[in-house]
Formats: structure tokens, C-alpha cells, sequence
């Protein structure tokens, strides 16, 4: 899965820290998502895309197969 919260985040002038005390995460996983190490759940990419005001497809989509 790919996704844009890193450059969303930075947008937004939130730290990593910033967007995770609003989802109710830690940093660390606001770093794995962004990395493509952790896939959110469906909960946490709602509330994450609630954030930016953004439909999930414009913040979260899956890698077009054969690459990566």
C-alpha cells in the first residue's frame, strides 16, 4: 500500500508527533506508515484522512501490481 501522509503531514505543518496525538497512535507509528513498514488499519487511515480533510483514495491506495 502506498500513501501520502508524509507530504500531507508536512503540508499541514504537523510534526509526526502532531498527527499522532490526534489519531491516537504513537510516532512511531505515524514513521512505519509513512515508511510503507505498518499498514493502518481501516479505522486509523479514516481518522487519519478525517485529519487532512481528504477521501481515502486520495491519501491511501495499493501498488499496481509488479511493482515496488
Amino acid at each position: 500500500m502506498q500513501n501520502r501522509v508524509k507530504e500531507l503531514r508536512a503540508r499541514f505543518q504537523y510534526s509526526q508527533t502532531d498527527l499522532a496525538e490526534r489519531v491516537g497512535v504513537t510516532r512511531q507509528t505515524i514513521a512505519a506508515i509513512e515508511k510503507g513498514d505498518y499498514t493502518p488499519s481501516l479505522l486509523l487511515g479514516l481518522s487519519i484522512c478525517k485529519i487532512f480533510n481528504l477521501p481515502m483514495e486520495e491519501v491511501f491506495w495499493l501498488e499496481e501490481e509488479g511493482s515496488k
